[in-house]
C-alpha cells in the first residue's frame, strides 16, 4: 500500500500549504478569538506549540495509507505515462475498463475523451491531453482526500485547544495572583487530556486555600527565605522578642528511669498489684499521700516560649538562586481529614510561588512506600490532579521519605532544592546515620531543611534537625480563632 504522502509527493500536492491554511482557520476561528482577547500570553504559548502540532499532522499524514482503489488507479496511471503512441493505445480499452469497474471519478471523462477518437486510436497530441486530465482527476482526489483527513484533525484539534484555553483560565486566578502571567505556564502543564471534573478539584482545594489565608503566607515566606538577610541597627530601640526554645520537660516521649511520685496513671505493675489486696489498700494510699509510689519516668523535650529584648532589625534583600521545591506529604492516617486538606492546599500553595518564579515542584507521599509527583511537568496539571485525589490512610515511615529526599538531592538538577516535610510528627525516631547525613547535607551543601508543623503534639526530638519550622496549627481551638480573626 502507497501511504498519502507519498502519492501527495509523486502528484506535487503541497501538504505544507494545507496545514498552514488549517492553522491559519484555526487560529481565526470565533471560538479561539475571545480567550486570545481576554488572555494574549494564551496566544503566544499557542504559537510556540505550533511546529509541534504541524509536524505531528505531517506524521499522521505519513502513516496515513491511501484507499486501495485511488492506490490502484495511481499504479495503473504510472504503468501508461511512459508507453509510446502505439502501446499506449493497445492498452486503452484495458484502460478504460479497469476504470469504469472501480467507478473512477475520472471514468466519464475518460470515455468522453476516447469518444472523439477514430477507432479507439489517439493521436500523441490525445494521448498527452488524455494523460493530463488523468493526472489532475489524480490531484483532485488527493487533494480531497488530504483536506478529510486534515479536516478531521482540525475538529480534534479545536477540541482539544478549547479544553486547555478553558482550564487555563480557570486554574490562573487560582495558581497566580497574575493570571496573564500563569496563563502560558499554565499551558506548558495541560498537555495531557482532561475533563473539566478532573481539574475543578485544583479549582475546589484553590477556594479552601482562599478561606485559609496563613497557610498561603507561610508558602509565600517559605519561598522567599532564601533572600532575607537581617541588618541590625547601630542605635537601634530594643523589641520584645519570642522565641521558641527546647529544654528538658516530663513530656511522653520515651522513658528515662524509675522514681517515686503520686502519678496513679505511670504506676508499676506491683504498686497496682498492692491496690487489688484488702490487706496492703491502706497501706497503699498511705504512699500515695507521701508521694512514694513507685512510677516510671517520661523524659524529653519541649518547646517553651522565651522572651527577651533584642534590637530593632531591618531587613534588605540579597538576590540569592532559588532552586526547586522537593515537598514530602505525610498520608498516615493521623493526617486525615482537615489535616489531609490544609497539607494538599499548601502543596498547592508553593506550586503558586514556584510558577512566579519559575521553578520546579516536586511532590512525594510518603507512608509505606514513597510515591511522586512533579507538579511542573509538561503533564504537572494532571500529576496536580493524581495527587489532590489520593488518600490520606497509610503508616508514617518519615525515615525512608528522607532517604529518598536524600537521593534526589545528590543529583545535579535538585542540588539546590529546598525540602519541605509536611506532616503531624506524630512518628518514631529517626535512625542516627539519616540524622547525621541530614546534618551533613546542610553543614557541607547548603542544602535547606523545612518542616511544616500541622500538631503541636509533634515529637522535638525529630523536629531538630530542620533549619526552619513553620507552624500551622489545625487543632479545633486555632482553627476558631483564625476563623473568627477573619
Amino acid at each position: 500500500m502507497i501511504s498519502l504522502d507519498t502519492l501527495s509527493a509523486f502528484l506535487a500536492v503541497s501538504e505544507g500549504e494545507l496545514i498552514e491554511e488549517l492553522v491559519v482557520a484555526l487560529l481565526a476561528s470565533p471560538q479561539l478569538a475571545v480567550f486570545f482577547e481576554k488572555f494574549p500570553g494564551m496566544k503566544k504559548a499557542l504559537l510556540q506549540d505550533l511546529p509541534r502540532w504541524k509536524s505531528e499532522l505531517l506524521a499522521q499524514l505519513k502513516q496515513t495509507q491511501v484507499p486501495e482503489d485511488l492506490a490502484g488507479e495511481f499504479a495503473l496511471f504510472q504503468q501508461c505515462q511512459p508507453l509510446g503512441n502505439r502501446a499506449f493505445c493497445l492498452k486503452l480499452p484495458e484502460v478504460l475498463s479497469w476504470l469504469e469497474t472501480h467507478s473512477s471519478p475520472f471514468a466519464e471523462k475518460a470515455r468522453a475523451l476516447t469518444d472523439h477518437t477514430e477507432a479507439g486510436q489517439m493521436s500523441e497530441p490525445q494521448q498527452t491531453l488524455f494523460l493530463q486530465r488523468w493526472r489532475l482527476s489524480l490531484t483532485l482526489q488527493t487533494l480531497s482526500l488530504n483536506q478529510q483527513l486534515l479536516d478531521s484533525e482540525r475538529e480534534k484539534l479545536l477540541a482539544e485547544l478549547q479544553q486547555r484555553l478553558a482550564m487555563s483560565g480557570q486554574l490562573a486566578p487560582v495558581l497566580s495572583d497574575d493570571s496573564e502571567a500563569a496563563a502560558g505556564r499554565l499551558w506548558d502543564l495541560s498537555k495531557c487530556p482532561l475533563q473539566r471534573g478532573d481539574y475543578q478539584l485544583i479549582v475546589d482545594y484553590g477556594d479552601f486555600l482562599a478561606q485559609q489565608p496563613l497557610l498561603q503566607k507561610l508558602a509565600e515566606q517559605l519561598g522567599r527565605s532564601r533572600e532575607a538577610k537581617a541588618v541590625l541597627s547601630e542605635e537601634a530601640p530594643l523589641e520584645t522578642f519570642h522565641q521558641l526554645v527546647r529544654e528538658p520537660e516530663s513530656v511522653p516521649e520515651e522513658v528515662s528511669g524509675i522514681h517515686q511520685s503520686d502519678d496513679v496513671l505511670r504506676l508499676l505493675p506491683p504498686e497496682l498489684a498492692a491496690l487489688g489486696i484488702s490487706e496492703l489498700e491502706l497501706e497503699f494510699y498511705r504512699r500515695l499521700v507521701e508521694k512514694r509510689l513507685l512510677t516510671y519516668r517520661l523524659q524529653g523535650e519541649a518547646w517553651h516560649d522565651k522572651v527577651s529584648l533584642r534590637p530593632v532589625s531591618h531587613q534588605h534583600h540579597d538576590e540569592q538562586p532559588r532552586g526547586p521545591f522537593i515537598v514530602c506529604v505525610d498520608t498516615s492516617g493521623s493526617m486525615g481529614g482537615f489535616n489531609e486538606r490544609c497539607a494538599k492546599a499548601f502543596c498547592l500553595a508553593l506550586l503558586k510561588v514556584a510558577l512566579a518564579d519559575n521553578r520546579r515542584c516536586y511532590v512525594m507521599l510518603f507512608a509505606h512506600e514513597v510515591v511522586g509527583y512533579e507538579l511542573t511537568a509538561d503533564d504537572g496539571i494532571s500529576q496536580a490532579i493524581r495527587f489532590l485525589s489520593q488518600r490520606f490512610r497509610g503508616g508514617t515511615d518519615l525515615a525512608a521519605c528522607l532517604q529518598a529526599v536524600l537521593s534526589r538531592l545528590a543529583t545535579p538538577q535538585w542540588n539546590d532544592a529546598d525540602a519541605v516535610i509536611i506532616s503531624d510528627f506524630i512518628a518514631q525516631r529517626l535512625p542516627e546515620d539519616l540524622t547525621k547525613t541530614v546534618k551533613k547535607h546542610q553543614l557541607m551543601q547548603q542544602q535547606r531543611f523545612h518542616a511544616v508543623a500541622l500538631s503541636d503534639h509533634g515529637k522535638p526530638g525529630i523536629m531538630r534537625i530542620f533549619d526552619h519550622i513553620w507552624r500551622f496549627d489545625t487543632g479545633l481551638k486555632n482553627r476558631l480563632l483564625r476563623r473568627w480573626r477573619r
